[in-house]
């Protein structure tokens, strides 16, 4: 039996419907597991929002998912158009690379401990530089990104420490993690998205594993991890998700 169980999604577009959130649950009850969704779990883009908010993180809520990073898709240049992207969300919104340029609030924190099965997990997020400090969009927008291997570099720091387990949450794209594992050899498993690849069984860079569950929830990703000497040994796999629209 596994130490812990990890269930992921990513890049989701609005596709996550009552079954799927149904099965999500059961799963993630059945397990006891830690269930975590790599951004752009919304359709919207980044210059309409809705002021409800998105639809999709109120049915992800009723899953029980534990945490999401901000997908560029739920990003929002303007401090209440981000707030009420991210406003029908129970669960915690993670991204250590973002943050304000005039003081206005940041709707997600960097990073997360969250015990779950006897452990302490450290869950932190990072995000594709929507808006970086030297583009001429940050003369207007309330927000700016730093790189994501910097911003991770200080979070693993800070955090690894701290917990029996820690997890990267990363809307960064498939190349940019196979770095991120790279420099940072401290982490446990990187969960991404935004490339939208099916990994059916982790790959492995610097001696990271890394998962990506494709895209529009066709798939959930689990991984296990067991506990051995010095560390963790880790499967994962892919499972369909039952849909009743596309």
């Amino acid at each position: 039996m596994p130490d812990l169980v990890i269930i992921h999604t990513n890049d989701m577009h609005n596709r996550l419907d009552a079954g799927g959130a149904q099965l999500l649950r059961r799963e993630r009850e059945k397990a006891d597991a830690l269930l975590l969704d790599a951004g752009d779990a919304a359709w919207a883009g980044n210059v309409y929002y809705r002021p409800g908010g998105e639809p999709i993180l109120k049915t992800m809520s009723g899953a029980g998912y534990d945490a999401m990073t901000v997908g560029n898709r739920e990003f929002h240049f303007t401090c209440n158009g981000f707030a009420s992207k991210l406003s029908r969300a129970s669960f915690t919104i993670l991204c250590a690379n973002v943050r304000a340029t005039r003081g206005d609030p940041v709707p997600c924190v960097p990073s997360v401990i969250i015990e779950r099965a006897g452990l302490r997990i450290g869950v932190f997020g990072l995000t594709v530089p929507m808006v970086t400090p030297g583009s001429r969009a940050a003369a207007f927008s309330a927000y700016v990104f730093d790189p994501p291997l910097e911003a991770a570099r200080l979070v693993v720091e800070h955090l690894r420490p701290r917990c029996d387990v820690l997890v990267a949450l990363t809307h960064v794209g498939l190349t940019r993690d196979r770095l991120l594992a790279e420099a940072a050899p401290e982490l446990d498993v990187i969960a991404g998205g935004h490339s939208h690849d099916t990994l059916e069984r982790p790959e492995y860079a610097g001696g990271v594993p890394i998962v990506q569950a494709g895209s529009h929830a066709r798939a959930f990703g689990v991984v296990e991890l067991t506990r051995r000497r010095g560390g963790w040994d880790v499967a994962g796999r892919i499972e369909p998700l039952p849909r009743t629209f596309i």
